[in-house]
């Protein structure tokens, strides 16, 4: 397996499915020489963010909330940024422990400040889900609840409210620092958002072109999954598409799993059989998978339509 020790950028939301931690082993596998980047179910964007192109760079999601962050965040100052987020944390009296330390809120770092913030971040939530305006504060307080939220999780109920509960941290020194470095990424690759299904958006890429595809994986749940978000049908779609750019000749990388918690995805594996099947090591000790799952093997793929042996060196 390819890896480089190179730095990769995070991104500013700690996404369910986020690829952060495989960047290492994923990025390197990508073909040296791009012209268009399309990021299709891009998610918190970590691979986008850490992709160069010559032309255009798009990221493809149906997540509103967090497109319409993206956008505020590409195109708003971000010392007003900065001000606005401080800002609501005083008015809502949340914690600030990278400027009064945990000591102040008679909270330690082990146990966390879920019960100092509790109270606080419900009325920060229902505020929200209230609130109809899409404007930049809007967005900036979605931020802050996954911020404050449990495993910084984002999540929405049928009736379109956020409904993740209080977590342990705050908007400290380390999620600062990803913030600001993530607004330089996206205003200097100027990397488009764009909000829609995939199957609704014209994906007009040619010979040059690349496209990474990191769906919802049909035999693992996660927050984005749970209300049966992702089907068979869902599957053969995207799995149609990505042959149809291969007609084209149009590079595709595909993230996803063969197999996880004793189950196998046969569509999957039957279709990846024509293209590359790259096996990634991804250690999953730190999941929150019952300690009897964790010893089930779960195969992490990248699917490529082209030799990575072929491949200039990297």
């Amino acid at each position: 397996m390819l890896q480089t020790e190179m730095k990769y950028f995070k991104s500013c939301l700690n996404y369910t499915g986020g690829k952060h931690k495989l960047l290492n082993q994923i990025v390197p596998l990508f073909p040296n020489k791009i012209n268009n980047f399309v990021d299709l179910f891009c998610g918190g964007a970590n691979v986008a963010i850490n992709v160069n192109a010559k032309g255009k760079m798009i990221g493809i999601d149906k997540q509103r909330e967090v497109l319409r962050l993206f956008h505020t965040l590409k195109n708003t100052e971000k010392e007003d940024i900065f001000n606005s987020i401080f800002g609501i944390i005083s008015k809502y009296d949340l914690t600030d422990t990278e400027k009064y330390g945990y000591n102040s809120y008679n909270c330690e770092s082990g146990k966390g400040l879920a019960e100092f913030n509790k109270n606080r971040f419900l009325r920060l939530r229902e505020d929200y889900n209230n609130r109809l305006k899409d404007d930049v504060y809007h967005d900036l307080v979605f931020y802050l609840l996954t911020v404050y939220g449990f495993n910084n999780q984002i999540r929405f109920n049928k009736k379109g409210h956020y409904n993740i509960p209080v977590g342990k941290r705050d908007f400290n020194q380390r999620i600062q620092s990803n913030l600001s470095n993530f607004i330089d990424v996206i205003k200097n690759k100027d990397i488009e958002f764009k909000l829609g299904d995939f199957r609704e958006i014209d994906i007009e890429l040619t010979q040059g072109d690349f496209l990474y595809a990191d769906p919802p994986y049909l035999i693992s749940t996660a927050t984005y999954n749970e209300q049966n978000g992702w089907t068979d049908t869902e599957e053969h779609e995207l799995l149609a598409l990505l042959d149809d750019l291969d007609v084209k000749g149009v590079k595709f990388a595909l993230s996803n799993v063969l197999e996880h918690k004793g189950r196998e995805n046969n569509i999957l594996k039957k279709w990846a059989s024509k293209y590359e099947i790259n096996y990634l090591d991804y250690n999953y000790r730190n999941s929150n998978y019952q300690i009897k799952e964790k010893t089930k093997k779960t195969s992490e793929v990248l699917i490529t339509n082209y030799s990575i042996n072929r491949l200039p060196s990297l």
